[in-house]
């Protein structure tokens, strides 16, 4: 395959080893478009993305626009004359303008089994739903959101295992491959183009630090998923009294019952802590105290268990 002139458009860790399989593959990356560094960490100090990190190590052209809708941008983007586009887990809209522009149009990198869990959130939401499998799928882009034809899929288990944080990574080295087999095809010409299945249609929408509040009336079930969905990042909460903690790692309990209100704390266990549900009961194992490291409950339970007393209601 000839090298193409590329401009690659992506933000975090999700998205570099797409960048990096496009360049080791000897194509051109003409340009990297990432988002504006952004502050984070406890001193809030501005930090690159993952892409810019990396692009500035090898020497590569880094645009950092608020937005692709100013001429100016669109102008720049056109003076390139590359071939493609690659998009993954960019960020930023693109304008019609911009979509047209490359000879063989853009193409998205996304981390489900479109058009399952179109949107923002397509890891988190799979887990949380219960979903047995997911996968990634590489998009002709057009301007609706996550809905152009497909070019390629791949199909990924989820394990009762993952977190959001392990199917990310496993995502993530799945997607070159497909995505560097997809280009392929568009420049020999051999590209079939899948229409997406309205019908089938699910959202997947920006996650919220409320979400991630466990309500104890859910089965644990539900609980379990949104725990492991929400891991590492906004991690799921509870509190007891003036104290928020944050739950990490939990598993539901199928052959215990409990006569008492949801979210009651109804055993002290060698290795966890049983929590009454909406249906049942489940375990913690690991979980982390305000200003405290995470820690295994095994652990916690040895020095600090009359901080969560039999009987404690956790909201």
């Amino acid at each position: 395959m000839n090298p193409l002139k590329i401009i690659f458009a992506g933000t975090p860790a999700f998205s570099l080893p797409c960048l990096e399989a496009l360049y080791a593959q000897g194509h051109h990356i003409c340009a990297v478009f990432t988002q504006p560094d952004r502050p984070a960490g406890r001193g809030q100090k501005p930090q690159a993305s993952a892409i810019k990190q990396w692009a500035q190590l090898q020497e590569l052209s880094i645009y950092q626009p608020e937005s692709l809708k100013h001429s100016d941008i669109q102008a720049q983007i056109a003076a390139f004359k590359a071939d493609v586009m690659v998009v993954v887990a960019y960020g930023l809209i693109l304008p019609k303008v911009v979509l047209d522009t490359p000879r063989l149009g853009c193409i998205n990198v996304h981390a489900s089994l479109l058009p399952r869990w179109r949107g923002a959130a397509p890891i988190q939401y799979a887990i949380r739903n219960g979903d047995l499998e997911t996968g990634i799928t590489i998009m002709q882009m057009d301007v609706g959101m996550d809905s152009g034809d497909i070019l390629s899929q791949k199909t990924c288990q989820i394990l009762n295992s993952d977190t959001s944080e392990t199917l990310f990574t496993r995502l993530s080295q799945m997607a070159p491959s497909l995505l560097l087999s997809a280009i392929e095809d568009l420049q020999e010409g051999t590209a079939t183009p899948l229409r997406q299945v309205e019908e089938n249609v699910t959202y997947s929408p920006k996650i919220t630090k409320l979400e991630a509040q466990i309500d104890w009336q859910q089965t644990s079930q539900q609980i379990w998923q949104n725990i492991r969905a929400f891991y590492p990042w906004p991690i799921a909460y509870t509190s007891l009294g003036q104290n928020n903690i944050k739950i990490h790692q939990a598993h539901p309990i199928t052959d215990l019952q409990f006569d008492a209100p949801a979210g009651s704390i109804v055993a002290h266990r060698e290795h966890d802590i049983l929590i009454k549900t909406g249906d049942g009961v489940i375990a913690i194992t690991h979980w982390q105290w305000p200003n405290q490291a995470t820690i295994a409950v095994h652990d916690w339970l040895t020095h600090k268990a009359t901080q969560a007393p039999l009987g404690s209601i956790l909201q």
